[in-house]
């Protein structure tokens, strides 16, 4: 167990999902771990809708997606969850958005997207949902930008974003929706770039200063992070291969600029395709797959007071491709590939005192 600032990390096992998967969608509804979709042992897509009761830790099988997808967005409205996008049985996006009714057991199908899409990053706020890019069938990544309005259901159309992407991480922050990175086909995407919800206009600002696959992305006290990833050889680099790497670049909101960090405060781990998530005062990163054989069990933390790497307890099930969720003084990591799709359902745990 490490601690740092009269904290203490600890993981709390879960019981196994009934299903194993990787690429669901997972929300916290009101108490419930609720885990949507995915990809089973076949590789195809589920419908297999399943949640976890947090307080007496028993899964309930709950009414199937009417679309059996993977990859999907997912966002909490009340007593619904509202599902948008993703992969379906054919490999092609879908269009169809589907509500569960928590209360009521069921789905209904709601206005779909105006494009198919997956790979698509939604935020909620104030009770619209906002859904930015994602690739098409065409398989060209997208730069619309809609928003759901719940008691109209139906979607309408904002300001394109000026670069086009899927699978970008995004974070809603005062007034504005942040969007780092994301792919175009299967190059990284450098930009950051920032949607204010107010003025309904696009801010570019400086690009990350390298160019990586698969890192994880964090935002905590004022600053956006980008850790790790799977480096790309230059454009002129031809005898050069992908590699892992521990960068950790940070982007100051206030003073809008980038800052890569010297190699003392790079991560312990080279690593790409984890979990990365803020607690504690610590940015925090899971499991992934490094220069091993075999997906990383190990995790680390940045203090954001010392400015340090420390080392936290290891994952009890070291998976990468995982699913995550931040709920209060817990970071969820749900399923993943360990030797193929997983059931493990694992949090990562700040204990005050201990």
């Amino acid at each position: 167990m490490a601690a740092g600032g009269g904290r203490a990390f600890a993981w709390q096992v879960f019981p196994h999902m009934p299903t194993c998967r990787v690429y669901g969608t997972v929300v916290n509804q009101d108490g419930h771990l609720l885990v949507l979709g995915g990809c089973g042992r076949a590789g195809l897509p589920l419908d297999t809708t399943e949640a976890l009761d947090m307080a007496s830790h028993t899964w309930l099988a709950l009414a199937p997606l009417p679309t059996a997808r993977a990859g999907a967005a997912a966002v909490v409205l009340g007593k619904q969850v509202l599902v948008v996008g993703g992969v379906d049985e054919s490999q092609s996006p879908v269009a169809a958005v589907e509500a569960f009714l928590a209360d009521e057991g069921r789905w209904e199908r709601r206005a779909t997207l105006p494009q198919a899409a997956m790979g698509v990053s939604t935020v909620e706020r104030d009770g619209m949902v906002y859904a930015l890019g994602g690739m098409g069938p065409d398989t060209a990544p997208q730069a619309q930008v809609r928003v759901y309005e719940p008691r109209r259901d139906c979607w309408l159309s904002l300001p394109s974003m000026p670069t086009p992407c899927y699978g970008a991480s995004t974070f809603l922050h005062g007034n504005k929706i942040y969007v780092l990175g994301g792919r175009q086909g299967k190059l990284p995407v450098t930009a950051f770039e920032a949607f204010d919800l107010e003025a309904r206009t696009w801010t570019r600002h400086p690009s990350l200063p390298s160019r990586r696959a698969f890192a994880g992305c964090a935002m905590a006290e004022g600053s956006v992070f980008s850790l790790g990833g799977l480096q790309q050889p230059g454009p002129h680099n031809f005898y050069s291969r992908p590699h892992f790497v521990n960068t950790v670049e940070m982007f100051d909101l206030e003073h809008g600029s980038w800052t890569k960090l010297p190699r003392s405060l790079r991560m312990r781990d080279k690593r790409a395709d984890f979990v990365v998530g803020s607690l504690g005062g610590h940015i925090v990163a899971i499991g992934g797959l490094g220069n091993q054989p075999c997906p990383l069990g190990s995790v680390e933390g940045f203090n954001l007071a010392r400015r340090r790497w420390e080392a936290l307890p290891t994952m009890p099930t070291a998976r990468c491709s995982c699913s995550s969720l931040q709920t209060g003084p817990r970071l969820f990591v749900i399923g993943g590939v360990a030797q193929g799709p997983s059931q493990a359902v694992e949090a990562l745990c700040l204990r005050e005192g201990v």
